[in-house]
């Protein structure tokens, strides 16, 4: 069934933002079954780059409840990312650091 978007909660469209732009990070990074047949690092850090930014804009606009566990994906995909990279972006400069601040293991 679709719901006629007018009826669908502020909060409810940016956590599916969210996890779609989670899912496709992962991908990304080839953490998924296929791995490396979809691994491409510099669609990778777009994508964490804007989950961080969504995540970083809408932090008052939804509860810790929701906020949580998108955060915590969040650092799991920019460790991920430094995990992956050849040469690992300085402290600070990763995907998405710009709106955490940096990111250790």
């Amino acid at each position: 069934m679709t719901r006629d978007i007018a009826e669908v909660p502020a909060v409810e469209v940016i956590v599916t933002v969210a996890v779609n732009l989670m899912s496709a990070a992962a991908v990304k990074l080839g953490l998924t079954e296929d791995g490396a047949e979809h691994k491409d690092l510099d669609e990778a850090r777009k994508l964490v780059h804007a989950l961080a930014g969504l995540l970083d804009a809408s932090t008052t606009e939804i509860s810790s409840f929701h906020a949580a566990p998108l955060r915590d994906g969040l650092k799991s995909l920019q460790l991920a990312f430094r995990e992956a990279s050849l040469v690992p972006d300085e402290p600070g400069q990763g995907p998405g650091e710009k709106y955490t601040g940096p990111v250790y293991g």
